[in-house]
């Protein structure tokens, strides 16, 4: 039986760490935050998230998604603020279609909890990766609090080894695996940062315990070149999450002080200031934190270290996939796995050429969402788009899917969802289409007797 460390228990290492122990493996989870069960959630990245269903599959895979469902709110659309506090409602897929807000910090600790059940994972906290020593596998740590590190017990300041079988990075964006694998030869390595920032806030609940907000929606503030958008909580809150550039007008850069942060609010989302106790506590408080976009190739050395979640494809959150694509990493490498009867070497070949493609895909599809979330979603052409493909999907609803909806949803109940790379190349064909026909003269007032049939048969040529 293989014994397999795992660096970083985040959401994806957590997951990872519960369908290693059900193929059978002794898995150890070393973690260099604090224990968030005993400590709370630290690490400067409280977003709320959006499951979608291939999060749904993943989770349902390893047996938790009914744990999960419990902190989970259903928003069936974007709910889009103006800055004159009208509203303008966009569902995001059929009836009965819905993306989930949850917590990131609940669902961490319930993935742990969940793993820490099995008889096969233990989890150590407070463990700083030092170093990597990816020939012999091996990891030194050095332990920053007293207790049990896992193969020995150390005092605080401590610096030891420890090795394995099988290594998995699941250590996020700035990896100390893969920085390890990056000094190997042929390492191909990107990293990007956007000259955005984001901030959080927060919008507490009313006095009675509701939502001062639709529950059921994501709300989105677009500003042009900025946006604040809002997920709700189970406790009547919502978290909203400011982003904005570093330089220029408006910006971090530009609003120094309460009073600049004030006007800043008035001016651009008066409608969110009697919801907020007090807006420049929150601004100026919380910690602005940066966007960065990570590609990595290859992501296995040796057949015995592997990459996996954001440490190998880190991306920016405007698609709400970056979570999402990180548990469908772990469902498909177990699903390779299985098919090969855990052989490790061709199966986690198989796992690098099968996910790389999607990877590339979801960080440009994420990209693209940020102009359209801040740019163009409460642009009436765009809009008028957004009916025309959701006629043409009502006439040939087989045919011609929306791409939000083949990145979201899957298809039909038991059917997983397309590639990334396929929603991506399918998303290219239906953009050139539609910039021919958001062209024509008076499309305003014309769009309803466009040939659908012929825009459909153009599709699938």
């Amino acid at each position: 039986m293989k014994n397999i460390t795992i660096l970083g228990a985040g959401l994806v290492g957590s997951l990872l760490a519960i369908y290693l122990s059900d193929r059978g493996y002794k898995v150890e989870v070393y973690e260099r935050r604090p224990d968030p069960r005993k400590k709370g959630y630290i690490g400067g990245r409280s977003i709320n998230l959006a499951l979608s269903d291939r999060g749904w599959q993943a989770l349902a895979k390893a047996g938790i998604d009914a744990k999960i469902r419990e902190i989970a709110i259903p928003m069936n659309g974007r709910m889009m603020h103006d800055v004159q506090g009208n509203l303008t409602f966009q569902a995001y897929g059929k009836d009965g279609q819905a993306i989930y807000s949850v917590s990131r910090a609940l669902l961490n600790i319930e993935l742990i909890n969940y793993a820490e059940n099995q008889s096969d994972v233990r989890f150590y906290f407070n463990q700083k990766c030092i170093e990597v020593d990816l020939e012999n596998k091996v990891i030194t740590l050095e332990n920053t609090e007293n207790g049990l590190t896992g193969q020995q017990s150390a005092t605080e300041g401590e610096i030891y080894s420890i090795t394995a079988d099988f290594i998995f990075g699941s250590d996020g964006a700035f990896s100390p695996i893969r920085l390890a694998m990056q000094k190997t030869d042929r390492f191909n390595y990107s990293q990007t940062y956007l000259d955005y920032g984001y901030k959080e806030l927060t919008i507490p609940a009313a006095a009675d315990g509701s939502h001062r907000l639709e529950k059921n929606a994501l709300h989105i503030w677009p500003r042009g070149n900025f946006m604040l958008i809002a997920l709700p909580n189970t406790d009547g809150s919502f978290t909203c999450t400011l982003f904005l550039p570093y330089k220029g007008e408006p910006s971090f850069e530009s609003v120094k002080t309460d009073k600049e942060a004030i006007s800043f609010f008035q001016t651009y989302f008066p409608d969110i200031i009697p919801h907020i106790a007090d807006v420049t506590e929150d601004f100026f408080t919380n910690p602005t934190s940066s966007l960065v976009m990570v590609k990595a190739n290859p992501w296995i050395y040796k057949a015995e270290v592997a990459l996996i979640g954001d440490a190998a494809h880190a991306i920016v959150p405007f698609y709400g996939q970056g979570m999402n694509a990180g548990f469908e990493d772990c469902y498909v490498l177990n699903e390779i796995l299985e098919k090969n009867m855990d052989i490790w070497e061709t199966s986690l070949q198989e796992y690098q050429e099968s996910r790389l493609p999607d990877a590339d895909a979801i960080c440009e599809l994420a990209l693209n969402n940020f102009v359209e979330m801040r740019d163009l979603v409460g642009d009436p052409k765009f809009l008028l788009r957004k009916k025309i493909e959701a006629k043409i999907n009502e006439l040939y609803p087989e045919k011609w899917i929306p791409l939000y909806s083949m990145v979201t949803f899957s298809p039909k109940s038991g059917v997983p969802p397309m590639r990334y790379s396929e929603a991506l190349a399918m998303g290219k064909k239906q953009d050139k289409i539609m910039a021919e026909i958001m062209q024509r003269p008076d499309i305003e007032a014309t769009w309803q007797n466009l040939d659908f049939e012929e825009i459909v048969r153009k599709l699938v040529e």
